[in-house]
């Protein structure tokens, strides 16, 4: 990510302080160095205004100003853009000053008496940090939207998966990575034969009447993490129909790889059949 000079120039800068001369100083001396977007004032009470209507890439700010010194200044400056990046260069002819500037928020300082080229050398500087800051949250704003628009899009996607599967099926199903059925849609539970609402019916034990072979099997695929299609799956019943089924399955990963569960769907492959009734029954 690399700035142009023309960018760097075109930057906003506020210079606050209460002499003119100081001022006037600074306003010819980035004048002839190329800035086009300067801005002055000597009064300290309208420095947030200021900022807030124009949202300034750097304040150069004199610390020793009347009514509200440059520390109070940058104090409001922090309490209305709270946890943002607070672009201000103090000015001070306090070597003791320096260090509590930098720990009020201050990212840079310059030393009065002013030496021009060190005024050019930290303004450059600053300017361009501060602009690349810029970018990177314009970049990690763009990406947080794309990120939210790939979700939303990820979700529809998914719902048209399940809206889909439920008409090409009896019933759609989900597992979490315990084994345990989160989602079942469908009749499946009248299908089954099976009483109750609770999804995990439809794994109880073996006096269901489930063909144990079958169940092992599909346990055994099911711990290898392995998809299943057109699965074989049958039971009897307690008046001695039988039902036959076919399940297809696959396992489910989040994008880092991490096992979350399986989603399929099922048919009825045959209708319950009553068993023969005797003779002068």
């Amino acid at each position: 990510m690399k700035l142009l000079e023309e960018d760097i120039l075109a930057a906003r800068i506020l210079i606050v302080d209460d002499q003119n001369a100081n001022v006037q100083l600074l306003l010819n001396l980035l004048g002839d160095a190329g800035y086009t977007s300067l801005t002055a004032t000597m009064d300290p009470l309208s420095v947030c205004a200021l900022h807030q209507s124009n949202d300034y890439d750097l304040i150069l700010l004199d610390l020793l100003i009347p009514v509200m010194d440059g520390f109070q200044v940058m104090a409001q400056l922090q309490a209305q853009d709270t946890g943002s990046y607070l672009p201000v260069i103090v000015l001070t002819a306090q070597p003791g000053h320096k260090l509590r500037a930098l720990q009020a928020g201050a990212k840079d300082f310059i030393s009065k008496p002013f030496d021009l080229l060190e005024i050019k050398t930290r303004i450059h500087n600053m300017l361009e940090v501060r602009l690349l800051y810029r970018e990177l949250e314009a970049y990690n704003l763009v990406l947080e939207q794309t990120v939210q628009s790939r979700t939303a899009e990820l979700r529809e996607s998914e719902a048209r998966y399940r809206r889909l599967t439920e008409l090409a099926s009896d019933w759609y199903w989900e597992q979490d990575e315990t084994g345990c059925f989160t989602r079942v849609s469908g009749p499946v539970m009248e299908m089954l034969g099976i009483p109750g609402e609770a999804a995990d019916a439809i794994d109880d034990g073996p006096s269901g009447g489930w063909n144990e072979t079958e169940r092992t099997t599909l346990r055994t695929t099911i711990a290898e993490r392995q998809p299943f299609l057109d699965f074989p799956f049958s039971r009897v019943n307690a008046d001695g129909s039988q039902q036959h089924y076919r399940v297809s399955g696959e396992p489910v990963f989040t994008p880092a790889g991490r096992f979350v569960g399986y989603r399929g769907i099922g048919v009825e492959t045959t209708q319950r059949i009553p068993p023969p009734v005797a003779p002068g029954g």
